[in-house]
């Protein structure tokens, strides 16, 4: 008997380390979630105004000479396509990284450029850390980009990142940047461009281009800590239910001992 109270004091201090280690951690992703939504909505509205610029630029006749709008379809599985992939730098984030990873199986052949240190472990590449990663980074990657895309040295470039809904959702996705697609349904408002359409657009893209990637890892990063901050709040409470547990078990084992004593005593005391 003695043997089973000291086994579930030992359970009982492990569980309640684990208590400790998923509050600090609850605490340390909601200090973080009110800055995350804050850069979030910034690049949204930012990537919103590019978007609707160039959504109307790719309307005007000029703009389809554009290396930037093709006009033949690419399969999304084609070899020729280039995937942002946007994970985690840490775990213990519920199923964030594993959606991620679950929607990057269905395309295995494309090229991965990773973002975070999850999916660069995954795919054996340097380390870029997403939570870290600038607009400055975003705005070098872009370039490099542009320019094979120019090259036609690949036809579509895609990013895998997770949608922020809210606190409880969050939604792994791939989201298409390039080529450029022509909406017939966006409504021109008779902007005039200068010096022409054509010029404005070819430096427009490359913004647009950094401003998707800057927006989608701001996205992810709230979406990591929403989950974190989740993930640590069940893990909380299932710790302190089996630490409950653990009590009442420990209560009951520790008073059958006692009992046990007693009446051997008793015993004892009768002979």
């Amino acid at each position: 008997m003695g043997a089973d109270t000291k086994q579930l004091r030992i359970r009982i201090k492990s569980v309640d380390s684990s208590l400790h280690l998923t509050k600090a951690m609850g605490l340390v992703a909601s200090s973080k979630i009110r800055r995350a939504n804050e850069e979030m909505d910034k690049t949204k509205q930012y990537l919103g105004a590019l978007e609707s610029m160039v959504k109307e630029l790719s309307l005007a006749p000029e703009c389809r000479r554009s290396p930037y709008l093709r006009t033949s379809e690419t399969p999304e599985d084609s070899p020729r396509t280039k995937l942002i992939v946007i994970a985690g730098d840490r775990g213990l984030a519920g199923g964030y990284n594993a959606n991620v990873f679950k929607l990057l199986r269905d395309y295995g052949s494309c090229e991965i450029i990773p973002l975070g240190r999850r999916i660069c472990d995954r795919t054996e590449s340097e380390f870029v850390s997403s939570e870290s990663f600038s607009y400055k980074d975003a705005k070098e990657l872009t370039r490099t980009l542009c320019e094979g895309f120019i090259k036609e040295e690949y036809d579509r470039l895609g990013i895998i990142c997770t949608r922020y809904v809210n606190m409880m959702t969050q939604i792994a996705e791939i989201r298409w940047i390039l080529p450029l697609t022509r909406d017939e349904g966006v409504k021109r408002t008779g902007m005039i461009f200068e010096p022409d359409e054509l010029t404005v657009l070819t430096h427009a893209v490359p913004e647009y281009v950094t401003g998707a990637i800057t927006e989608a890892v701001r996205e992810s990063f709230a979406s990591e800590v929403a989950a974190r901050r989740m993930a640590m709040d069940s893990a909380e409470k299932n710790a302190q239910a089996m630490i409950d547990d653990l009590a009442l078990q420990y209560n009951r084992a520790r008073q059958s001992a006692i009992t046990q004593e007693i009446t051997e005593i008793v015993a004892g005391s009768g002979r």
